[in-house]
């Protein structure tokens, strides 16, 4: 009798390292109005039935780090357990003024203004808890700037696993080539999350990316 529970106990201890090895925290990063908490709103309506966030047109419309725990994966017969991470979008500057243009009041915009800052702040010390990150751009954009050299600079600092995705692909002034050149050493996916196109390419680039944690 007690060797069985000393095997059920050793059983139970191998389970739970097994688990945690699985568990991996995927952080989603990127200029703001890239898609980030689109793509992982699909990802979570998908495998939870519940969404992560809010999205909307006006800019910076996540302004702190959201996250979302036991986010089980799917794919080919291949199981991940992932902790889903859904970060502000970067800038190099937030003027309350930009946001005055999608009719909000002076008072809201300076304070969208500094929640938006602060919340870049914190996307920052968040990439010392990031097994992987996902880099969302907008494939209708010029890749060639400071806020992206920025973010792949950071990663690149740390050596976390980077999935670069190209989003939007719907639209007529898709470019996905141009992003490519710009960041010729990262694998780039084209999606469109707001249609759910190319997920499956993407969920199979997400598992291969795994094996490098």
């Amino acid at each position: 009798m007690g060797i069985k529970i000393f095997k059920n106990f050793i059983g139970r201890v191998f389970t739970n390292i097994f688990r945690n090895k699985k568990d991996i925290k995927l952080g989603f990063y990127g200029p703001p109005n890239a898609g980030k908490t689109s793509l992982a709103n699909r990802i979570c309506k998908d495998f939870t039935g519940e969404e992560i966030g809010s999205v909307s047109k006006v800019p910076h419309e996540t302004r702190s780090v959201q996250f979302k725990e036991k986010v089980e994966i799917n794919y080919k017969g291949k199981t991940m357990m992932f902790k889903m991470i859904d970060t502000p979008g970067i800038a190099t500057k937030i003027d309350y003024e930009d946001f005055l243009k999608y009719k909000v009041s002076r008072k809201d915009a300076k304070k969208r203004a500094k929640e938006a800052t602060q919340g870049i702040v914190d996307s920052i010390k968040w990439l010392e808890d990031m097994d992987m990150v996902v880099v969302v751009l907008d494939s209708t954009e010029n890749p060639y700037n400071q806020v992206n050299i920025t973010i792949i600079g950071n990663l690149i600092a740390r050596k976390i696993p980077v999935l670069i995705v190209a989003n939007k692909v719907d639209k007529k002034k898709s470019d996905i080539k141009k992003i490519e050149a710009a960041f010729p050493e990262y694998e780039v996916i084209g999606i469109s999350a707001k249609y759910g196109k190319n997920l499956e390419e993407f969920y199979e680039s997400i598992f291969k990316l795994s094996k490098k944690i």
